[in-house]
């Protein structure tokens, strides 16, 4: 199977402007509208490279940074960072940008791992990741370890849930 490169599925800009209806009782955008265009951009992303349907399997290491408000736009980055198997890690960077000074500060980072499924909706090989730039291949080394931290915490839930119903 042929890999491709992350350039070649990545979003760089997509923007979403903080209109009031966005915002929780401190005055800034809820969470989990960032969540979900998280998780819609990151299974675009998915998709394109892997060119099958995607379902997400996890979402891990999100941290909030900072606070964005009304009018802010927020501007995603997403790109693939590692493929295995089946599965991909696709990773988002949310920066807030002021709508008149245009300044900038980041708000959000988080990765998130997608299966690609067959035409039986079962788990299907995916290409693998070409990286290009030291950025790239410094995203794609740490996924493995994200990776190797995921597969450790589900193997301890297994033996906790398989403990538990004894």
């Amino acid at each position: 199977m042929e890999g491709k490169k992350p350039s070649t599925t990545a979003i760089n800009d997509h923007t979403y402007r903080i209109f009031p209806n966005d915002l929780n009782a401190q005055g800034t955008v809820f969470g989990g509208l960032i969540m979900a265009e998280a998780d819609r951009l990151t299974h675009i992303i998915a998709e394109r490279h892997s060119g099958r349907i995607c379902v997400t399997a996890s979402v891990d290491s999100i941290i909030f940074h900072a606070p964005a408000g009304h009018g802010d736009n927020l501007i995603f980055k997403t790109s693939i960072n590692r493929s295995w198997h089946s599965s991909m890690e696709v990773g988002i960077h949310v920066v807030a940008e002021e709508r008149i000074s245009l300044e900038r500060h980041h708000v959000v980072s988080a990765y998130l791992t997608f299966v690609a499924l067959d035409d039986h909706g079962k788990p299907t090989t995916v290409p693998p990741v070409l990286p290009e730039t030291a950025d790239e291949r410094r995203r794609y080394d740490e996924a493995d370890l994200r990776r190797s931290n995921r597969m450790a915490q589900k193997k301890e839930f297994m033996k906790r849930r398989k403990k538990g119903s004894q």
